[in-house]
């Protein structure tokens, strides 16, 4: 497809997208595929590392003597509720875990919420969910930096195409603030198996700021999934 993107050169050319999530189908249709990574540009940032908690993942500190605040940086990127995967780059993993207990909708609970309160960047929370065959993505942010004004867009993608991922990350780029990501989530092409988007997506995150990645298969038919976690700090 000419309007697929390439994922690795999106994330080459852009020195620090933040915290990034694709969701999306393996190339073969076998797999619904989650990818979740975290960048760091200060020390508390850096000091961390994603670890394995029940069905899913939380952030810890790699050296806990030098934690400084554990606020907007320990929390659980990846939960699952029955037959859904949530994946989002805060504490609204948490939130959106208990609407679906609840019966409710992923919509509902992102509305309870907003950017984080990290002023002057005012950094996008975004989420995801993988469903069956679809999935959905959101973003939560100020408009133009300014947090009297809290924008909230959902998109839908009822049915995954094979080989077709979409990408939505915090930053559009460096800078001071930090630009909030614009525009819908980029539509990037999903090539091969699980070791192969972990490795394009790992070795095309610049190499000073990346901190942690996880991937994730989940099987359309028997719902198994396959886990693929990498951490700088080892």
């Amino acid at each position: 497809m000419a309007n697929l993107l390439d994922l690795g050169k999106l994330l080459r050319e852009n020195a620090y997208p933040g915290r990034g999530i694709v969701l999306g189908r393996s190339q073969d249709g076998a797999s619904m595929v989650a990818a979740y990574f975290i960048m760091g540009r200060s020390t508390n940032s850096r000091n961390r590392i994603f670890v394995e908690e029940g069905e899913g993942i939380r952030t810890q500190a790699f050296d806990p003597s030098q934690l400084q605040d554990p606020s907007l940086i320990i929390y659980a990127p990846v939960r699952v509720c029955g037959d859904t995967t949530i994946v989002t780059n805060g504490d609204q993993t948490d939130t959106v875990y208990d609407y679906l207990a609840q019966g409710k909708s992923f919509q509902e609970a992102l509305c309870t919420r907003t950017f984080e309160p990290d002023a002057p960047n005012y950094t996008p929370r975004i989420s995801g969910i993988l469903q069956g065959e679809g999935y959905q993505l959101s973003i939560l942010k100020s408009l133009d930096g300014d947090p009297d004004y809290p924008r909230r867009q959902f998109f839908l993608y009822e049915k995954g195409k094979p080989g077709v991922g979409h990408f939505i990350h915090t930053y559009q780029g460096d800078g001071s603030p930090l630009p909030s990501f614009a525009g819908e989530p980029e539509q990037v092409a999903l090539s091969g198996g699980i070791d192969q988007l972990t490795q394009q997506i790992w070795e095309n995150l610049n190499p000073d700021n990346r901190v942690s990645l996880f991937v994730r298969y989940i099987q359309l038919d028997t719902g198994r999934w396959e886990t693929r976690i990498v951490n700088k700090n080892v």
